[in-house]
């Protein structure tokens, strides 16, 4: 009696290879994810690790001098001894509060005032200074003249030539103005033109065209976007240089086809037999579009702009192009005034050589980041509270 090989079971040579390259793709997926994941930890574990310091401030206890050569020069307001550990710019503002308030004048007060970069790094990595100086330090914080406090600083003050001084203030006012501005810009345009090419434009080459650079606008570096903010709104329609209305024009033509593109998605996903139940009423075709269509593709819309809002929150060279770099120690009081935006705030600190601003600009990144994933959280947030399953 003769036997036959079976084929297509476990122990046939074909199945058992199938299933090796199976365990192998899976294990390489597996990989993947693994080392993806692993980047992700030694990204933010590196960042924190240089970035949670910057939030805690040493502070030295000095007693300040109103008197006659203070009024002239603010350092004199300082105590001889001090002025080696004080930073200098804790007293700049004396000069101005004497001519505010001549009551001050031959009085003196007492108050906790950051130290000097180099003296922070000191007690707080180790940094080296000169032993004269480490012996007062030393001496100081073994009295309690010097603490270690939260840097409230860090948060209400802007940019400085002083790294103890430096805050982020400014730039997130720079920040809010810029992306109030594009939203504002970007939005309505964005849903207009993506309501009229879904729901009322025809279907021909001239609007196939539009959709196909649409699609191509979005995959543009953004630095291109920053030279037509430069020409365009600069250049032509004189918009001041450096400015939150250029910087915010620009990343609005920035995040208009990340809108326009999500907007048509959203209007797309709802169904058709909507459309056709409000038409079979005797509706126009705009009344469908305002009653029915916006309010069911809302979610979809708000999460679109919200994302697209936080790229261009992060977005640094086009707002490099159009002057959005400079030194800006005020915060702006309007969107015509010199400004700037956190990505630049961090990249300026990133160039500057002091180890101070290496701390600072890992906080500022930490900062960024917790905006930026407060963004996208609550896009994801509005797309599950609000998303329809037909």
């Amino acid at each position: 009696m003769s036997t036959r090989k079976l084929t297509g079971s476990a122990n046939d040579a074909r199945i058992r290879r199938r299933y090796r390259a199976e365990r192998r793709f899976k294990a390489y997926c597996i990989g993947a994810v693994t080392i993806a994941f692993a980047i992700i930890v030694a990204f933010f574990s590196d960042i924190i690790s240089q970035g949670y310091t910057a939030f805690w401030q040493h502070e030295v206890k000095v007693t300040l001098e109103y008197n006659e050569r203070s009024a002239r020069l603010s350092q004199f307001a300082l105590p001889g001894e001090m002025r080696e550990v004080a930073s200098r710019g804790a007293t700049r503002s004396i000069p101005l509060a004497i001519d505010r308030n001549p009551d001050l004048m031959g009085t003196t007060d007492e108050k906790w005032v950051p130290v000097k970069a180099e003296i922070d790094q000191y007690l707080k990595h180790g940094h080296s200074i000169s032993n004269d100086l480490k012996k007062k330090v030393d001496t100081l914080f073994a009295e309690g003249q010097i603490r270690e406090a939260f840097n409230t600083r860090f948060f209400t003050t802007g940019d400085s030539k002083l790294p103890e001084l430096a805050g982020i203030f400014s730039a997130a006012v720079g920040t809010l103005y810029v992306l109030g501005i594009t939203l504002i810009f970007a939005f309505p345009i964005g849903v207009m033109s993506a309501v009229y090419l879904e729901e009322f434009a025809p279907d021909n080459k001239l609007t196939q065209t539009i959709e196909v650079n649409i699609n191509n606008l979005a995959a543009v570096p953004s630095i291109i976007f920053g030279l037509l903010g430069l020409s365009l709104f600069i250049n032509f329609f004189g918009v001041p240089r450096s400015s939150a209305l250029a910087g915010g024009l620009t990343l609005g033509l920035m995040t208009l086809p990340i809108i326009i593109i999500s907007t048509r998605a959203a209007l797309r996903a709802v169904p058709d037999p909507i459309r056709l139940g409000a038409f079979a009423m005797g509706c126009s075709r705009w009344q469908v579009v305002r009653d029915h269509v916006l309010p069911s593709s809302l979610p979809g819309i708000l999460t679109g702009t919200i994302i697209g809002l936080a790229q261009a929150m992060g977005e640094t060279a086009p707002l490099i192009i159009v002057g959005m770099i400079a030194y800006i120690p005020e915060a702006p009081s309007g969107i015509f005034e010199s400004a700037t935006v956190l990505p630049a705030q961090v990249f300026t600190w990133a160039s500057e050589p002091q180890q101070a601003y290496v701390e600072k600009t890992a906080a500022g990144i930490l900062v960024l980041l917790a905006v930026l994933l407060t963004l996208n959280a609550t896009a994801v947030f509005l797309r599950r509270r609000f998303e329809r399953r037909w």
